[in-house]
């Protein structure tokens, strides 16, 4: 890349107690790009997320946003630097309102826009219009994983992370999130879009990072990493 990312890592490792999982990881994301991280389980695709939003130790390297040094910095700190972290699994409060989940993305924010923002993530996901007064827990997993990015969206950040969109979830849900992803990059917001979906990430994104074994063994062009005979066979079955 030429112009300054908006996010640049280096020599990333990073793990637990027990060890490191992630090892010399190397990654840029630019403005309002769309980026598949893919890997098999355990490759350390949620440890990487993890890493960048401040919820695992980085032991050497250097995370970067838009040039600002955010290694190690406390989650509220990368979310007010302009990174949100949707975890695989959702995570919501679920006995609270969809409304209250979904405010509670804006909790580092002070300006007036919020009740704006709720509006768009709304035109994004019109099946949560008549549920926001119910409370969370009592969705279908599709629409409680339209919240987890709706309320990662209200944190309005310049990178959404989002770790497993289609888990567990029938195919015309997914493709429902798909073309709201979509949606949300084409209005400015980059995404990195973890999916063991190899296709549905591929088909998606426009660059892609390939991750085994907590190294990044591939990166490209997305539809030229869908090519490759390594993918195609390790991922694809081809």
């Amino acid at each position: 890349m030429t112009a300054e990312p908006l996010l640049r890592v280096n020599g990333l490792t990073a793990g637990f107690a027990a060890g490191p999982v992630l090892f010399g990881i190397d990654m840029e994301i630019a403005p309002n790009e769309l980026i598949a991280l893919v890997g098999a389980n355990g490759a350390g695709k949620s440890t990487l997320l993890g890493t960048l939003s401040g919820l695992v130790w980085a032991t050497t390297g250097r995370i970067a946003i838009s040039g600002r040094d955010i290694t190690n910095a406390r989650p509220e700190a990368v979310v007010k630097a302009g990174i949100s972290h949707v975890p695989q699994g959702r995570r919501l409060f679920d006995t609270m309102s969809v409304e209250k989940n979904l405010r509670l993305g804006a909790y580092a924010r002070r300006d007036g826009d919020i009740d704006a923002d709720l509006a768009n993530v709304i035109e994004y996901f019109p099946a949560l219009r008549d549920k926001l007064k119910r409370e969370a827990g009592t969705l279908s997993g599709g629409e409680q994983q339209m919240v987890a990015i709706g309320r990662g969206l209200m944190a309005r950040p310049r990178l959404l992370m989002v770790d497993e969109l289609s888990l567990g979830l029938a195919p015309k849900i997914v493709d429902r999130l798909i073309e709201a992803v979509k949606e949300i990059n084409a209005a400015g917001t980059a995404l990195l879009l973890v999916e063991q979906d190899v296709l549905v990430a591929l088909d998606v994104a426009q660059r892609a990072y390939v991750l085994e074994n907590g190294r990044i063994v591939l990166s490209g062009v997305a539809s030229a990493v869908k090519d490759d005979p390594k993918i195609r066979k390790a991922y694809l079955g081809l």
